[in-house]
């Protein structure tokens, strides 16, 4: 377990999870803003992409109240993106995640696996700073990234191929208060 809050766990992934991932990466309301309606998962594509791929990204599930609820992944910004994203010398992390269970949207689960991997990364990382970049569209996620005190930087234009249409991100920022 990397960490716990109230009755949130984050936790590495196991084999058993590739089975939630698959469906939660087959619906299409999953998908709308994670990989694209255009891209489904099946068995084959999750053990790629979340068990075979040798990158540097810390995959979790996250639990709620003892049942699998959704994903989050984490991974320090290499130097490319760091300058890309106009950072110097700072330990910079990113993260990417989503509830995965639609029965547990709109309850603040969201904003507390955030708030949490926020606290994490300061506390257990060091991070000086948290990124995310989504989509302009995905008015939901942003308004739970700012309730967790993430900052709009600026538009990254045509950041992100997303359903065979590169769609403008923002750069959104958690600053660790000095």
């Amino acid at each position: 377990m990397l960490f716990q809050n109230e009755n949130l766990i984050v936790r590495s992934l196991n084999e058993a999870d590739k089975f939630f991932l698959e469906k939660w990466l087959s619906d299409p309301s999953i998908l709308e803003f994670y990989e694209g309606r255009d891209h489904p998962f099946d068995i084959d594509k999750v053990t790629d992409v979340f068990y075979d791929s040798e990158d540097d990204v810390v995959k979790c599930m996250v639990e709620y109240e003892g049942t699998e609820i959704g994903y989050i992944q984490f991974y320090q910004l290499d130097d490319v993106t760091k300058k890309e994203y106009g950072y110097l010398n700072e330990n910079v992390y990113g993260t990417d995640q989503f509830i995965g269970e639609k029965a547990n949207w709109n309850k603040g689960l969201g904003t507390l696996l955030v708030s949490s991997m926020l606290n994490y990364l300061v506390k257990r990382k060091q991070a000086e700073r948290v990124v995310m970049d989504p989509q302009v569209r995905n008015s939901r996620a942003i308004k739970c990234y700012e309730k967790c005190g993430f900052k709009k930087i600026r538009i990254l234009p045509k950041h992100e191929l997303h359903e065979g249409k590169y769609q403008d991100c923002w750069l959104m920022e958690y600053k660790k208060l000095k």
